[in-house]
């Protein structure tokens, strides 16, 4: 289980590194998306790339400080629920949502992988 964790963290640092880069950066398809589609303002872009950056640092301290990444996993399972939110407010339908979905499942994983991971070092130390 230890390593399916790990290899889902994994996972996630890089896809949340592209996705907050991009929104960092300013890509004309973020910035369009956040402006146009959903009726965000281009701070909140900002502030959701950076959390997003973040986060995927921090899920990266998490190979080493298991604690890091439960917290970490909760926060970004947090802000996929929004984006999946975003996605069904803004009338796009569970196609645009899927991709935000996957990765609130796989942050779920992560959050209740480590914390599984975390009573069993307990019980053996």
């Amino acid at each position: 289980m230890k390593w399916v964790v790990r290899i889902i963290q994994g996972l996630l640092v890089i896809a949340f590194l592209f996705a907050g880069g991009a929104k960092l950066a300013a890509v004309p398809m973020q910035v369009e998306a956040f402006t146009k589609a959903y009726g965000y303002g281009v701070g909140f872009m900002y502030v959701v790339g950076v959390i997003e950056v973040l986060a995927a640092i921090a899920l990266l301290i998490g190979f080493w400080k298991p604690k890091v990444s439960f917290f970490v996993a909760g926060v970004l399972a947090l802000t996929m629920v929004g984006a999946v939110f975003t996605h069904l407010n803004a009338g796009q339908g569970m196609g645009a949502a899927i991709p935000a979905s996957v990765l609130l499942i796989l942050n779920l994983l992560v959050l209740f992988g480590g914390l599984s991971v975390a009573k069993k070092q307990k019980e053996t130390a």
